[in-house]
């Protein structure tokens, strides 16, 4: 008798009521690598949280329904409001909640403050950036404000406290009458994005280290926050300030809202245009110092870029094989299908590399390794950012159809995937940043990569990988070949990495893959009996 057209056969279930960090061996495998004394038992319970299908559903709502701007009140006055749906606010209050906008400032001394658990926020962020990551943008620059802060010893002593709150309070009044606060950013302008010095925006000095702002910027990211560091042209040169929502009086400053962006991805986040009209804000360092002031957070929001693609991308394998370990073709799982099988791996061994990499990353920061964070930082944001938009979409393509309709989490995740590579920093800027630091100090990046090749050493291509990186930077033609010495930089580094955190045989392959010879499309790279292994540490 044939079956009722209604039924549904063959289907995938929802994926969700996971934990997110226990079925993911690579993380495990990194953080112990790397940082013993991560908290394993409270990565559990987190993983558990973000992977409830109730959480996993949020991120889901708050793109679905995007902030609203309002100008205006009813009576024609300015509001400079952002609506934002239930679900973003539930989001950020599990973020703060869990410390991803400041807990790597947790009793950090205000007069002479230094960062610690990079690695273990890493991980968090990781895993909650698969979640929902538009939502990650103010918590990834309130983190990174604390850095730029540090030559107004004053101002951050006051700030410090409310920044480092496990507090989210979304309400509109003056931020010294909160628990809690974000911060936001402000430096590009139309006429110049990367560079920064064709800004024109003014500061106009108005006493005691206070200043009126004029101007505009076109992109002025988490306009909802309480504070923002911005880049103007003072009397002595560009210049960083803080720019609070509201007056040391309690009056609303000067920061008119003129539209939100209509973004391609990252739809839960407002990132927006505004105007300063005579804004009032706090000098932040010195005069024409503003750059290397606001460098300080860059370093930090670049790291977070990295961990949050290889989140993403995480995210994205887990669907992929999710729906393959349950959708039947040609008589068996998907999973089984050895053309697919195959694409699985390649897919699990990219991320695994990613995993490490970021992580490893992460542990510099903690173990204060400043060749190691100056160099790979923006390599390693070049690598896996970059990576992010093949990667996801090579995975929606794993669930056909079903990986393509907005009831899939895919197309979500693959909008939101260029948005790292693009923001602080293009992969081409990120490039000529390593060329610059090796410029400045070229013995010390040859040692760096010496560093890296003895730690994979004996993996395929590992010598031929270092030899290229060097005569690809000191070459008289360093400059068109600054993306080439910067993709070679980071697959050595995620080869060392893989070979103190992985199995030897996934180490072994990625390099073969990676380093011996130019890689190939997902799916036509041949691993072997490595397949088993990538796919076992995938699948938890």
């Amino acid at each position: 008798m044939p079956g009722d057209t209604r039924d549904v056969l063959n289907q995938t279930p929802s994926y969700g009521d996971v934990n997110l960090f226990s079925a993911d061996a690579p993380l495990r495998g990194a953080l112990a690598a790397f940082g013993a004394s991560t908290d394993a038992d409270g990565l559990a319970e987190l993983g558990a949280r973000w992977g409830a299908a109730e959480r996993l559903d949020l991120g889901r709502l708050a793109n679905a329904h995007p902030p609203i701007l309002r100008t205006h009140d009813a009576s024609g006055r300015r509001a400079d409001r952002i609506e934002f749906h239930p679900a973003y606010h539930a989001l950020m209050a599990a973020s703060v909640t869990d410390g991803l906008h400041a807990s790597i400032w947790d009793g950090a001394d205000p007069s002479r403050p230094r960062a610690r658990g990079h690695l273990a926020r890493a991980a968090r962020h990781y895993i909650v950036a698969g979640v929902e990551s538009g939502h990650l943008c103010p918590m990834t620059m309130t983190s990174a404000a604390v850095a730029a802060l540090v030559p107004a010893p004053d101002h951050l002593a006051a700030w410090l406290p409310r920044i480092a709150s496990r507090s989210y309070d979304p309400s509109f009044r003056p931020w010294y009458e909160k628990a809690g606060v974000t911060l936001g950013m402000g430096m590009t302008e139309k006429q110049g994005g990367t560079d920064v010095r064709a800004n024109t925006t003014r500061a106009e000095p108005t006493g005691g280290g206070t200043y009126a702002l004029t101007g505009h910027k076109w992109f002025f990211s988490a306009p909802m926050s309480d504070g923002f560091l911005v880049l103007a042209q003072a009397p002595g040169g560009l210049t960083c300030l803080l720019v609070p929502r509201h007056r040391p009086d309690g009056t609303v400053n000067a920061l008119h809202l003129q539209r939100l962006k209509d973004k391609l991805g990252n739809r839960s986040n407002a990132s927006s245009e505004i105007e300063f009209d005579r804004a009032f804000g706090w000098r932040i360092g010195e005069e024409g110092r503003g750059v290397p002031t606001i460098l300080a957070m860059v370093q930090l929001t670049r790291l977070d870029c990295a961990v949050a693609s290889a989140g993403l991308c995480r995210m994205a394998l887990v669907l992929a094989l999710h729906h393959a370990r349950h959708r039947h073709v040609f008589q068996k799982p998907l999973v089984d299908q050895p053309a697919m099988r195959r694409v699985l791996a390649d897919l699990a061994l990219e991320s695994e590399a990613q995993t490490a990499l970021a992580c490893r990353l992460a542990a510099a920061f903690d173990r204060s390794e400043t060749a190691r964070t100056r160099f790979l930082t923006p390599a390693v944001k070049y690598a896996v950012c970059k990576a992010a938009p093949g990667f996801v979409y090579e995975a929606m393509e794993a669930l056909g159809g079903n990986g393509y309709v907005e009831e899939s989490p895919l197309p979500r995740l693959y909008r939101e995937a260029p948005v790292n590579a693009i923001w602080e920093g293009s992969g081409t800027v990120m490039a000529l940043d390593v060329l610059r630091a090796a410029t400045r100090a070229p013995e010390e990046v040859v040692g760096l990569v010496a560093e890296l090749a003895e730690e994979a050493e004996g993996l395929p291509g590992v010598r031929e990988a270092e030899a290229d990186i060097v005569a690809a930077l000191q070459a008289p033609d360093a400059e068109a070949r600054a993306r080439f010495a910067t993709g070679r930089l980071a697959a050595l580094a995620a080869a060392a990495s893989l070979a103190t955190c992985a199995p030897p045989a996934i180490a072994e392959a990625y390099a073969a893959t990676r380093l011996a010879r130019e890689r190939a499309l997902y799916g036509a790279n041949g691993i072997g009996a490595v397949t088993e292994v990538a796919l076992g540490r995938a699948l938890g």
